[in-house]
């Protein structure tokens, strides 16, 4: 995507360089994050994807934000022992609850005892949030995910993120642009239209880049992951469920849930990966056989496998099932869809025992959308409960997805990108492990972190 449309980015690689990034298995945000921050794998620091399921809750849990989540060390850490006056902010980078830092900022609805979502942000200090929004206004969260998304929200991000560097001057500062994230996942990689978001968030990564050199920092651009082209939704619970592993509970209103701790087993599925639990040791050679013989599933993992990829954390399933190229797992357990539960039509990622990129979209078949939502923000202002319901259920809508290793031969299209703009740390080879000492070394030079 380095050319024409990103004047910004690619200065900073011909100042600099940029190569290809290694990327990691599951390739998803809090797993590359948490990689990226402690030098480690899935094995150590324990994310083994945007979410997974609590054994002792019963319960799948996805985009939590409690840094206590992430085990080892992280490279502010390492570097606050060799500079106890290190700064650190971390500007709406994953996990960012309670992480050790100076400043923080990430989104944090309110929710009152009503039911209603309130927009609103966490900040370390408590001040910051106050301090923002005072200049900015409160951060647009409908459109940070959902249909709305778009680059307001990483402009907010992108100024909060200058506001912060200009007034505190960090020694280390940790900004998540997140706008290709959207079309990407609703046209594709190769629509044309994307050079207009191409442009648009190198010009939000300009202002970063500009701030950051105005007060004598290097920089580091680099993503976490490349998105392909699907065509493809493989519902891989409902086919657990046709061979009698998914329990489902009919809910007093007529819907279906999946009941997890009853299910002999299910998937939490994450983009082109899915975590596989069960419950018994002796279900685990018949499921792999089953889910390895689905169209759409390129390989499946079990424990010792696993280990191969530094995914062997016991958060992650039995099974690790990886899409095949072009295809991406829904969390769809339902047959029918009068029985989805009521969640499905919504953008809820807290209850969802998947990731869904539908939620990106207005469902096409509504004839006027924007009048069902005008509708349903009525009742919000009027401070009623209010149900917004405009979510379809077709999966094929998706076009681009992410989670596999990238396709052997297209190791370089399909990888993540790594530009520094200092050439003492270049190499020709980055695994994505090796970020954390690459940045240490930037910052002390010929420090390494333990």
């Amino acid at each position: 995507m380095l050319g024409p449309h990103t004047p910004h980015l690619s200065r900073l690689a011909a100042d600099g360089f940029a190569r290809p990034m290694g990327a990691i298995l599951p390739g998803v945000t809090c797993t590359a994050q948490a990689t990226i921050l402690t030098g480690t794998l899935p094995c150590k620091h324990g994310i083994v994807a945007n979410g997974w399921y609590f054994r002792d809750l019963a319960e799948v849990w996805l985009w939590r934000q409690s840094n206590h989540l992430v085990q080892g060390k992280r490279l502010y850490d390492v570097a606050r022992e060799q500079d106890p006056s290190y700064t650190v902010a971390k500007m709406f980078w994953w996990y960012n609850m309670y992480a050790n830092v100076n400043w923080s900022m990430t989104p944090r609805p309110s929710y009152p005892a009503d039911g209603r979502k309130v927009f609103d942000s966490y900040s370390q200090p408590s001040t910051l949030r106050d301090e923002l929004q005072a200049k900015l206004g409160v951060f647009p969260l409908h459109r940070f995910w959902g249909p709305g998304a778009d680059i307001r929200s990483t402009r907010w991000i992108a100024d909060a993120s200058v506001e912060v560097m200009k007034s505190n001057r960090p020694s280390l500062t940790l900004v998540y642009l997140p706008h290709l994230d959207y079309n990407l996942q609703r046209l594709g990689p190769t629509d044309p239209r994307l050079a207009e978001d191409i442009r648009l968030v190198d010009t939000e990564a300009g202002k970063c880049i500009a701030a950051a050199q105005e007060i004598g920092a290097d920089v580091i651009a680099l993503s976490e992951y490349a998105i392909t082209p699907v065509s493809r939704a493989v519902h891989i619970n409902r086919l657990l469920r046709r061979h009698g592993y998914v329990t489902v509970r009919r809910e007093p209103l007529g819907w279906e849930t999946l009941d997890c701790g009853a299910s002999r087993a299910f998937a939490v599925s994450d983009h082109q990966v899915a975590h596989v639990y069960i419950q018994q040791p002796q279900d685990v050679k018949a499921v792999k056989l089953l889910l390895s013989q689905a169209d759409g599933i390129d390989v499946v993992l079990d424990r010792g496998e696993q280990q191969q990829f530094g995914l062997n954390h016991e958060r992650s399933g039995e099974l690790v099932a990886i899409a095949a190229e072009n295809s991406w797992f829904t969390y769809y357990f339902w047959e029918d869809d009068s029985l989805a539960p009521d969640y499905a039509r919504t953008i809820d990622i807290h209850r969802k025992p998947g990731y869904d990129p539908v939620e990106l979209f207005i469902d096409p078949a509504i004839t006027f959308p924007s009048l069902r939502i005008v509708s349903r923000l009525a009742r919000k202002f009027l401070g009623f409960r209010y149900y917004m319901d405009v979510i379809g259920l077709d999966a094929t809508i998706v076009k681009g997805s992410h989670g596999r290793l990238p396709t052997p031969g297209r190791e370089a299209q399909e990888a993540p990108i790594f530009i520094c703009s200092s050439r003492t740390i270049e190499q020709d080879e980055i695994p994505m492990s090796t970020v954390k000492d690459l940045a240490l070394q930037l910052q002390f030079r010929n420090l390494s972190s333990p």
